[in-house]
C-alpha cells in the first residue's frame, strides 16, 4: 500500500514534531494507551498537527464517548472498537469512525460505499441495544476499577499500579481535565517475574484469562506473552511491558468478589516465591 509509519511516544511533544515529515498526512494515537495507560494531551497534539495541516485520529476505545470526547479537543477523527465497551456484552465484532469534519466525512462515506465496509444489521441492532445502557455500565466499571486499583496499590506483593484515576499516576491531573471518568482498565506490576505472574493468572477464578476487554465480565491477561508478544523483547521491556505486568479489565461483578479473587491469586503467586 506504500504507507510509511513512524512510532513515537506521543506524550513527548518534541518526539511528535521531530517525527513529522513532508509527506506526513495523519497522526494516530490512543489515550489512554494500551496497556500502560499513558494519557495524551489531545488538545496540545491537535495544535501541533493542525499547524502542519495534518489530520489527528484518536482511538477512544478505552473511555468511550461517555468519559472522553476527543473531537472537543481538536481531533479530526475518533476511532472505536465497538466490540469493547460501547457494545459491552462480548457478542459483537465491529468498529466505528466518527468525525465532525465534513470533508473527511464525505471521503469516508465514499470509501465505505465503494469498499463495502458495512456491518450486518443484527450487529448494528446489538450495538444500538448496548448504547442504551452505556452510561450505567461505564459508571459501574469505573467504580469497580478504582476499588480494585486502590486495593492493589496497598498490597505488599504489588510493585506498582497504573490507573489514571489514582493520584500516583503521572498524568492524573491531565486525566482530570480531559476526561469525565475512567473505565475498568488498569495494569499492575506483580513482584517477581514470569513465574509469579503466571501463577497469579492460573489461580484466578472470577477473572477469566483472555485478551479482550470492555465486557461485562472481568478479564486478566499478560501482555508480554499475549497481546504484545509480537513486539521484540528488548523493545517491549524498554517501554515497560515486562513479564510481571498484568492488565485487568474489571467487569460488572461485585467488587468484593473481584478483590477476594485477586487476593487469593496473589497468595498463590506468593507461594511460588516462598517455594523458591
Amino acid at each position: 500500500m506504500n504507507v510509511e509509519t513512524t512510532f513515537v511516544d506521543a506524550s513527548e511533544f518534541s518526539s511528535i514534531e521531530k517525527a513529522i515529515r513532508s509527506n506526513t498526512k495523519l497522526v494516530w494515537l490512543e489515550s489512554p494507551t494500551n496497556p500502560l495507560l499513558k494519557v495524551m494531551d489531545i488538545k496540545k497534539i491537535a495544535e501541533i498537527t493542525h499547524k502542519k495541516g495534518i489530520l489527528l485520529a484518536v482511538d477512544n476505545t478505552f473511555l468511550t464517548s461517555y468519559f472522553q470526547r476527543p473531537l472537543s479537543f481538536g481531533a479530526d477523527l475518533v476511532v472505536y472498537s465497538l466490540t469493547k465497551y460501547m457494545n459491552g456484552h462480548s457478542d459483537v465484532i465491529m468498529g466505528a469512525v466518527t468525525t465532525n469534519n465534513e470533508d473527511v466525512h464525505t471521503r469516508l462515506r465514499f470509501l465505505q460505499n465503494t469498499l463495502g465496509i458495512v456491518p450486518s444489521p443484527f450487529d448494528c441492532y446489538l450495538v444500538n441495544r448496548s448504547v442504551k445502557t452505556l452510561h450505567i455500565r461505564m459508571r459501574e466499571h469505573m467504580k469497580n476499577g478504582l476499588e480494585v486499583a486502590l486495593y492493589l496499590e496497598k498490597h505488599p506483593l504489588v510493585e506498582k499500579v497504573v490507573h489514571p484515576g489514582l493520584p500516583s499516576h503521572p498524568q492524573h491531573e491531565l486525566a482530570k481535565n480531559q476526561c469525565y471518568g475512567h473505565s475498568g482498565i488498569l495494569s499492575f506490576y506483580i513482584r517477581g517475574g514470569l513465574n509469579e505472574s503466571s501463577a497469579f493468572l492460573k489461580a484466578l477464578k472470577v477473572f477469566t484469562l483472555a485478551e479482550s476487554l470492555g465486557g461485562y465480565e472481568s478479564l486478566a491477561e499478560l501482555p508480554s506473552v499475549m497481546t504484545h508478544a509480537s513486539i521484540p523483547r528488548e523493545e517491549r521491556e524498554k517501554t515497560g511491558v515486562t513479564d510481571n505486568l498484568v492488565r485487568l479489565s474489571v467487569g460488572l461483578e461485585s467488587s468484593e468478589d473481584l478483590i477476594a479473587d485477586l487476593d487469593q491469586a496473589l497468595k498463590a503467586a506468593a507461594d511460588i516465591n516462598s517455594a523458591d
